[in-house]
């Protein structure tokens, strides 16, 4: 620990009166010790409901656990808590309590016990639709989960920033409005195969199970299944599995006849490959288990073992064949035939590679060979006579079918997108892309916290209007005779039909960003993530709701129960990140933009990237201008090339965000409402992919960062993202550029030396939270105009790790040249312009003074000049 001068009262005295900052070098330094704090045992401030006071918790463990409360309820804001938090690491570090001495009459809670509370959140109402985006005479489905009777509106929404601007939503009466019946509808997570072929074909007297597995959470103290027939409702059937001790172990059972179980008493490593196998023979009874390490150590740390047992139990007829988890109890909604009917039981966390099924026991020989060779009984998808199924993960990747090499078409369905391109147990590192060598990606990675549809049934279907303008709607839901604090919306979209446009702007909501962002844990477990804040940790009643019930799924931000990244995310799920009212990021942030279009009495159409990434440029081609969202983070290919062929046929794009097309997203070819994305060996991540894992395994694209592939931010709206901060914003100052005749309409009204957005809801500047800059060499054209800089930043904004070749310290807001926001003009080809903002913040400033500021009025000569049909002279 490094050591902290319990005598620097002077610290602590300038963090209580300023705990945002800006911070003196020595505080500055102080804080950076306490944020290193563990996330495991970390106290945090914490709002239990929304609009509700705050109070002081600890965490127990990662998502899923309770938190222990402390000093209930008693700070009216989050800053305000902050000061105890700040008293707890003084004296965790120092051993010494912290007491100023004009607190010292003061009550000051710092009690080491709290108490925790399993369900200290409250979420009542839950629901999604099964899409996004829809269009006049198309209808849309609402799935709900609500506790008793709720009401419902459909609401035009206008602004969802409760807190700052004021939340405004106008109803549009529909034939959905009212009072419907409330049902409880749960989520299902975890992903399985089910084997939807013919059942009876594994209800065998004798058997021999193996495959090859990389587990990944051994020792969870409880069963997960690996294959078989067991249902854990019925105790009936056979399972190869691991035990509650991290060892390969099988479970034979016959109901009420009995059950027994056989392990080889040796903790499986983690994250190491083994050959797993075991067999029951029913005419001597004799069980047996096997595992072998294909990774050998010296014998002291080795894991091989086996054990066997006569029993005369046998096992009974179960309802089905699963790998990854057995049967639970019998589930009833309309969509349970894929979930072969029964809830999943006794799911496993880790890889599995061409799993098994022979009709017969293993041989004396054979057995021998499994567990001094690692060779699979019977060998591998060998001319076996007694071959039941032999299941190739290899083949058809982008897909959820399971195929079965053994002849006898016992195919399966991949349940909750497990990850399919992972590297096998045979991978040697020759090559990077499954195309090339499917059979060294013959794996599959399965979590219990995977999830892609909820399969909720539907609850009311609204037919949208065919005179119903385009716009951001919602579903309102509220609990008759509930408080209006637990009220839902459901989001969606109305767009002109595609080739169609009602205004000549269309605003582009970053979807894609969305579902990225979407049911965030990395607030509360994330390791640096108080350090990247620059704040103590904050979990409003959302993040609680989510760390409280991870069966809603999580986020790219994440990482699976058992440390591995989340590279897949989907909208068929309650989506509670980007409801009104929640945190000013993602959609909340957006509806900045909309207030402020509908102030300023601009007209425009809503559209979205799902549909961009499906419709490409005929989607963009009827606008004269298109304008992004806050943070357009993760476009596809799809999505890069419409935005190119736009300006280049004469389109103007007004990028209105910060961090924009950073990531390489790839959308499901046959699935809706699925993403996938491969953080690879570049750029600001909270995981990273293994190496060898790098391609998409829904396109085979190579993911990553767009600007090691040939589109760097700069290329697509002339400026990239260059740092980040999250503690305070600031404002621009124009340059000489702005000046230049071509620029001129963009500073109509604006003095030479205004500063442009010293306000804003988003840190209290336009120029912040992400910040990108023009750079020439990574594709911003050469004959674009820098108009404006941010460039006064503090310690907390930091320059991005993908420009860094080595690690120093001169890498922040107050030492590096890199950091800074521009603001960039230029012409594109056939009259058509280019116009960029930067920054996360700005669209937060738009509102200040009753929408009269600087920075509203730079937004408005832009957006009127680009949609005026006058072209644009190219420069010279």
């Amino acid at each position: 620990m490094i050591p902290v001068d319990p005598n620097r009262l002077d610290l602590a005295r300038e963090f209580r009166q300023g705990p945002l900052g800006p911070h003196s070098p020595d505080l500055q330094r102080l804080l950076k010790i306490f944020r290193w704090d563990s996330v495991t045992d970390r106290h945090m401030v914490v709002q239990r409901v929304r609009g509700g006071p705050w109070s002081i918790a600890r965490a127990t463990g990662p998502k899923g656990h309770p938190l222990e409360f402390f000093d209930e309820g008693r700070y009216a804001t989050s800053t305000d808590a902050w000061w105890n938090i700040f008293r707890r690491r003084w004296r965790h570090h120092t051993g010494q309590a912290l007491q100023l001495p004009e607190d010292e009459n003061a009550q000051l809670d710092e009690a080491d016990t709290g108490r925790v509370e399993p369900s200290a959140s409250r979420y009542p109402l839950l629901g999604y639709a099964d899409r996004f985006s829809v269009r006049p005479a198309e209808s849309i489905a609402f799935k709900v989960s609500a506790p008793a009777a709720y009401r419902v509106s459909i609401e035009q929404l206008r602004c969802g920033d409760s807190a700052g601007v004021g939340f405004k939503s106008t109803p549009v009466p529909s034939a959905v409005d009212g009072l419907k019946p409330g049902r409880v509808q749960t989520a299902i997570c975890g992903s399985w195969i089910e084997i939807l072929a013919d059942r009876r074909a594994f209800d065998l007297p004798s058997a021999t199970l193996s495959a090859r597995i990389w587990p990944t959470t051994p020792q969870l103290g409880r069963w997960q299944a690996l294959m078989g027939t067991w249902s854990e409702a019925a105790g009936s059937g056979y399972l190869l599995g691991i035990d509650p001790d991290g060892c390969l172990a099988v479970r034979i059972g016959n109901g009420d006849a009995g059950t027994v179980e056989l392990s080889t008493g040796r903790t499986l490593l983690e994250r190491h490959w083994y050959l797993a196998a075991a067999s029951f023979d029913a005419a001597t009874g004799e069980i047996w288990v096997a595992q072998y390490p294909l990774q050998r150590y010296h014998s002291r740390a080795g894991t091989a073992a086996e054990a066997r047992v006569v029993s005369s139990v046998r096992p009974a007829t179960g309802p089905g064949f699963r790998i990854a988890a057995a049967y639970g109890d019998p589930v009833t909604t309309p969509d349970a035939a894929c979930w072969g009917r029964h809830q999943p039981a006794l799911l496993y966390n880790g890889k599995i590679d061409g799993p098994a099924v022979r009709g017969r026991s293993a041989t004396p020989l054979e057995q021998q060979e499994a567990t001094t060779a690692g060779r699979r009984p019977g060998g591998d998808f060998g001319d076996d006579p007694d071959l039941v199924a032999a299941w190739d993960f290899s083949q058809e990747i982008p897909t959820t079918r399971i195929v079965d090499r053994s002849g006898h078409g016992l195919h399966g369905e991949a349940v909750n997108l497990p990850t399919r391109a992972m590297k096998g147990w045979n991978w040697d590192g020759t090559e990077y892309n499954w195309q090339h060598r499917p059979e060294h990606y013959g794996a599959i990675h399965f979590h219990d916290d995977d999830l892609y549809d909820c399969h909720w049934e539907t609850d009311f279907v609204y037919d949208v209007p065919d005179a119903l303008p385009s716009g951001l709607y919602g579903a309102r839901l509220s609990l008759d005779q509930g408080d209006p604090a637990d009220d839902d919306w459901i989001p969606f979209v109305v767009s002109p039909p595609v080739g169609r446009a009602d205004a000549p702007l269309a605003l582009i909501l970053p979807s894609a960003s969305y579902w990225a962002y979407a049911n965030t844990h990395h607030v509360i477990e994330r390791r640096e993530g108080e350090l990247v804040r620059a704040n103590f940790t904050t979990v409003d009643a959302t993040t609680l709701f989510l760390h409280e019930h991870p069966e809603y799924g999580c986020s790219m931000y994440d990482r699976h129960s058992d440390g591995s990244g989340v590279c897949l995310s989907s909208r068929l799920r309650p989506v509670l990140t980007i409801r009104p009212r929640e945190r000013l990021w993602q959609l909340p942030a957006d509806t900045h933009i909309i207030d402020w279009l509908d102030a300023r009495a601009i007209a425009y159409d809503v559209i979205c990237e799902d549909d961009l990434d499906q419709h490409g440029l005929a989607l963009l081609a009827p606008y004269r201008c298109v304008m992004t969202g806050t943070h357009p983070e993760y476009p596809s290919k799809r999505m890069i090339d419409a935005f190119a062929a736009f300006q280049d046929q004469g389109g103007r794009f007004i990028y209105l965000g910060g961090n924009g097309f950073y990531w390489r997203t790839s959308y499901h070819p046959t699935l809706p409402g699925v993403i996938e994305m491969r953080r690879t060996e570049d750029g600001l991540r909270t995981w990273f992919a293994e190496g060898g894992e790098y391609y998409h395994a829904f396109t085979g694209e190579m993911g990553g960062m767009w600007r090691r592939m040939g589109h760097a931010p700069q290329s697509v709206a002339g400026t990239g993202m260059t740092a980040q901060g999250f503690d305070r914003s600031t404002w621009y100052r124009r340059l000489a550029a702005s000046h230049d005749p071509r620029a001129a309409f963009i500073f109509d009204g604006i003095g030479p030396d205004e500063r442009i957005g010293d306000f804003g809801r988003l840190g209290g500047g336009a120029a912040g939270w992400e910040i990108d800059r023009a750079d020439f060499r990574l594709g911003t054209p050469p004959h674009a105009l820098v108009v404006a800089t941010a460039d006064n930043f503090g310690d907390a904004y930091h320059w991005m790790t993908e420009e860094q070749t080595h690690t120093h310290a001169a890498i922040t807001g107050e030492t590096c040249p890199h950091v800074h926001c521009d603001m960039v003009f230029y012409e594109t080809p056939n009259g058509g312009a280019v116009f960029s903002t930067s920054s996360i913040a700005w669209a937060g400033a738009l509102s200040h003074a009753d929408y009269e500021n600087n920075v509203s009025r730079i937004t408005e000569n832009v957006i009127r000049r680009f949609v005026d049909p006058e072209k644009f002279d190219l420069a010279d």
